[in-house]
């Protein structure tokens, strides 16, 4: 689990500074993928929270930052 962790937090900000250098339509895309990897990263969250590794409160905090971050991400990506 802690692999697929780590690619997750790498793999986030990799699309957003890979799509940054291109057109916004292929920025979005970027943005697209991106998004679907931090609803991934979620899904592999609450697995972690299921087999007792993290509390109710680590994913809740968590939890909450990410969807902090989904929300703007999203807000950035209808501004493109």
């Amino acid at each position: 689990m802690t692999p697929q962790l780590g690619r997750f937090s790498v793999s986030i900000p990799s699309n957003i500074a890979d799509g940054s250098s291109r057109t916004n339509k292929s920025f979005s895309y970027f943005i697209d993928i991106e998004l679907g990897s931090s609803f991934e990263l979620e899904t592999q969250l609450i697995i972690v929270f299921k087999r007792n590794y993290i509390t109710q409160l680590q994913l809740t905090k968590i939890e909450e930052k990410l969807e902090e971050f989904q929300k703007m991400t999203m807000g950035f990506q209808n501004e493109l």
